[in-house]
């Protein structure tokens, strides 16, 4: 895993990148994305939400490969909820078999849950690097 400083959206198009995200649906079918770069990535792709909205309903509270080379990285099941440690866990499992699937040379991920969630980089950290190799590149902003 490496980590670096910077802006998660200067990579798109380079790599794929990860948006923390919970699993609540509207009744309108749209995941609801309200803080950090879940809202981001809504506002820069409005069709995202529903995208992830069918997804989530399908399957379940999982990493999904998404439109415009996201990834969703689930970190909770609502966004009213502090992330769990085990959510993140799973979703780095998740996350690194789909990178090998799909032979992803780089990955950007923001540091889970630790922004608009409330978690410490400390306690993250340690779940991630068991699971993340150097094409991982864990971004955050100075």
């Amino acid at each position: 895993m490496r980590e670096t400083i910077g802006d998660l959206w200067d990579y798109l198009g380079q790599a794929p990148i990860c948006v923390t995200t919970g699993a609540l649906v509207s009744p309108r079918g749209e995941c609801i994305m309200l803080r950090g770069c879940a809202r981001q990535a809504r506002d820069r792709f409005p069709e995202l939400p529903r995208q992830l909205g069918q997804l989530l309903r399908q399957g379940g509270n999982q990493v999904y490969e998404l439109a415009h080379g996201l990834v969703s990285f689930p970190v909770e099941d609502s966004p009213f909820e502090v992330p769990g440690l085990g959510r993140i866990e799973r979703s780095c499992a998740e996350l690194l078999t789909l990178a090998d699937a799909r032979g992803w040379s780089r990955v950007v991920v923001p540091r889970p849950g630790c922004g608009g969630g409330g978690l410490q980089w400390q306690e993250v950290r340690p779940i991630l690097n068991k699971y993340f190799d150097e094409r991982f590149w864990v971004i955050h902003s100075s």
